[in-house]
């Protein structure tokens, strides 16, 4: 008998996989056209047979073979989708600041230039993070859910591949750009729950380990920051060349804002969290803000995209209302959220602070884990949950939100009174530049790091019995 095969690490054993997946792909399309030609042979138009053909029968015959050519261009498209993702993947996104997304979109607004630059850098952005995606775990790719994202990813880059040899010149072709680049961001809509949904669903399946976990916390923090990116770069096109203006909001460039009163957001965001928190709970904490700023009676503004601020907001709001009803379920009053903005030379900094009971010191990495959540596990389409409680991505998507832009999100909690969750972002929209993932050799490292033996002591959950080394006076 020959000695056993020992298993190689975890970690290198998905990459070994992931590279077996791509060798035994079968070229699907080949059986299909196969089966095409094993059909019986139709007759000639030339009608070379004596059989006179009708009109109608002309067209359903083009009609026919207009389908099947489409049909072998869009296999031989699918077919060399790989290639293409090599090729994109070799250059590194370029990141662009506010201020470069505001003075384009208000002073230099030429839809050809942007159509142009879109056409390259979407694809470089898209290909770098599928790159990445064939390094999960098997047992998670091969999830209905994870390869439904899979599938729209590899969509929607074949869908703006086909505009690389089109003329920017062309009014036509700018149009179709536009209504693309629609359809691409409505069918990644649902994104960020589904691929949720591949995550329980692998939880659910498969035994957990760190090492695999941390291959996730960290594929998915930057799979989802390359999300908000691409969204980015398509709102701003579809929303600047649309055809229609703001006249309503003249401050708004695309989805930023020049003049985005923090205020308002604060308040319009702490206004939706209490419409869902009395509905639940049939009550709400109330709200004290405070500006802070070197210009007095002025409310504090900046260049900003309000969507992401309302949205960090909103959970934050979420959040600090849920622990402190919790925590004050039996009490006839709740204490109240209070809220600071301070704006500096550098940050624009909001504190958000509950009276909400607070949660243990070891316990506050993981409430920026995707893999794990404080509330059971929702089910898509499920309406019967509570409003507060949801995948727990609600705050790692809000810190990457925060740092997307060179923010961050922040929190300090005391066990036993209660949570401060501080946003900092950049004062100056030229500070304010995009932070991308780039697929390189240093990303794919992080995909092979292995918990080995730790080089401190490990605490005991429980204390230790002492009692078997007590010495006989």
């Amino acid at each position: 008998m020959g000695l056993p095969k020992q298993s190689k690490p975890a970690p290198e054993r998905f990459l070994l996989a992931s590279r077996e997946r791509k060798q035994r792909t079968p070229p699907f399309y080949w059986l299909q056209l196969a089966t095409f030609q094993r059909s019986p042979p139709e007759l000639s138009l030339t009608g070379s047979v004596g059989v006179k053909w009708s009109s109608a029968a002309r067209a359903r015959l083009h009609t026919v073979a207009m389908k099947f050519v489409r049909f072998i261009m869009r296999s031989a498209a699918a077919v060399s989708v790989p290639k293409h993702i090599e090729h994109f993947a070799k250059f590194s996104p370029s990141p662009l600041s506010i201020k470069q997304f505001l003075d384009f979109g208000s002073t230099n607004a030429c839809e050809k230039t942007s159509f142009v630059f879109l056409r390259q850098e979407l694809p470089v952005r898209l290909c770098n993070i599928m790159k990445e995606i064939n390094l999960l775990p098997d047992e998670l790719l091969t999830t209905p859910s994870v390869q439904m994202v899979h599938s729209w990813y590899i969509q929607s880059l074949m869908e703006i591949l086909e505009f690389l040899d089109k003329n920017p010149d062309d009014h036509k072709v700018l149009g179709e750009f536009v209504d693309a680049l629609v359809t691409i961001r409505n069918r990644h809509n649902d994104v960020v729950t589904t691929m949720a949904q591949g995550v329980i669903e692998y939880k659910e399946t498969f035994p957990q380990d760190s090492a695999t976990n941390q291959n996730i916390q960290y594929f998915l923090d930057r799979f989802y920051m390359s999300r908000i990116s691409i969204r980015m770069l398509i709102n701003q096109h579809t929303l600047v060349f649309d055809g229609t203006t703001n006249p309503v909001h003249p401050s708004i460039i695309g989805s930023i804002d020049s003049h985005c009163q923090v205020g308002d957001v604060i308040q319009d965001a702490f206004q939706n969290a209490k419409m869902l928190c009395d509905q639940y709970y049939l009550r709400s904490p109330d709200l004290i803000l405070q500006e802070m700023s070197s210009k007095k009676n002025e409310p504090i503004s900046i260049v900003y995209v309000p969507s992401h601020l309302y949205h960090m907001l909103f959970e934050l709001f979420k959040n600090a209302m849920r622990a402190t009803i919790d925590t004050h379920e039996s009490s006839n009053s709740l204490p109240p959220i209070q809220v600071k903005v301070s704006l500096g030379g550098e940050d624009m900094s909001i504190k958000v602070s509950d009276k909400g009971g607070g949660v243990p010191f070891r316990k506050t990495e993981k409430l920026f884990s995707y893999m794990y959540s404080t509330a059971p596990a929702p089910k898509i389409g499920d309406h019967t949950r509570p409003p507060l409680a949801g995948f727990g991505y609600g705050l790692p998507i809000s810190r990457l939100y925060a740092k997307y832009f060179q923010g961050d999100l922040q929190l300090f909690s005391m066990e036993g009174h209660g949570t401060d969750a501080v946003v900092y972002l950049k004062a100056l929209s030229t500070d304010s530049i995009e932070r991308l993932p780039v697929y390189n050799k240093t990303a794919l490292k992080n995909y092979k790091v292995s918990h080995e033996a730790d080089d401190w002591c490990i605490p005991r959950k429980e204390p230790l019995d002492l009692r078997p080394f007590k010495v006989a006076k």
